[in-house]
């Protein structure tokens, strides 16, 4: 990621899943996102989502997921924290509901996680440690003409996490979600009050496992509000994102 960024595409995630049905697989993933519960910190911004974590061995390839808690009004919780990174939520943890233990399990949703985790573990700091994992199903959902799906944050911003990746998994009947890469000092803004001239890239996912990737130190990037497409009927788009952190022990 000599750019901060790096575009990716269904067949590279493909490749180390054998002669597993790689659509079985991805089938159970998307209906992973059929269901996903509202936002607890954002229930009319019509975000879903469900997040976990996970810890890396990277010389052993091994992922092992972090235990849950349970919440008295959420049921199995995961803690989210961004430091002061996400200006809506400054300093706050937060409390997503947790990933099902049967998509955990989903071999395809373990081998996207691992080849993030060799792009990402090219870093030094990421290669000789163990790594944190934060695995995110997100889906912005709009059922009227007149609403409007928005992501968190919605300007430009950097994550925390060293890399973050983001995987379509769907996309139905929407317009919007339009990625922006933009350097590190564009963070706060949003891509209007960007000169046209520091815009690195400027793309949409399409198509399924359509993906790209941010070094985070690099880079400051965006993914705009969805709006119902031309149909009346819902619209969609549905994203896995993963990031990774150093597993720092605290002494």
């Amino acid at each position: 990621m000599g750019k901060g960024f790096e575009r990716y595409d269904c067949e590279d995630f493909l490749e180390g899943l054998g002669d597993r049905d790689a659509d079985a697989l991805f089938g159970q993933l998307r209906d992973a996102f059929t269901e996903l519960p509202p936002d607890p910190y954002a229930e009319r911004a019509h975000r879903y989502r469900r997040y976990g974590r996970a810890v890396l061995v990277p010389w052993e390839q091994s992922l092992t997921w972090l235990p849950t808690h349970q919440d008295p009004v959420l049921g199995p919780v995961t803690e989210y924290y961004q430091g002061d990174h996400n200006p809506e939520h400054p300093g706050r943890r937060r409390r997503f509901p947790a990933i099902s233990a049967a998509t955990r399990a989903n071999a395809l949703l373990r081998q996207i996680i691992l080849f993030d985790a060799r792009e990402a573990t090219q870093l030094d700091s990421l290669r000789h440690g163990l790594v944190h994992v934060g695995v995110h199903l997100l889906k912005l959902a709009v059922d009227g003409s007149e609403e409007e799906a928005v992501p968190s944050p919605n300007v430009l911003h950097q994550d925390g996490e060293p890399f973050t990746f983001a995987h379509l998994i769907s996309r139905d009947n929407v317009t919007g979600g339009v990625n922006v890469i933009a350097p590190p000092r564009c963070a706060g803004l949003h891509p209007e009050e960007v000169n046209k001239e520091l815009i690195q890239a400027e793309f949409t996912l399409d198509r399924p496992l359509d993906s790209y990737g941010v070094y985070d130190p690099q880079v400051s990037h965006y993914v705009s509000p969805v709006r119902r497409g031309t149909e009346a009927r819902r619209g969609e788009r549905s994203v896995l994102l993963v990031d990774f952190t150093p597993y720092v022990p605290h002494i």
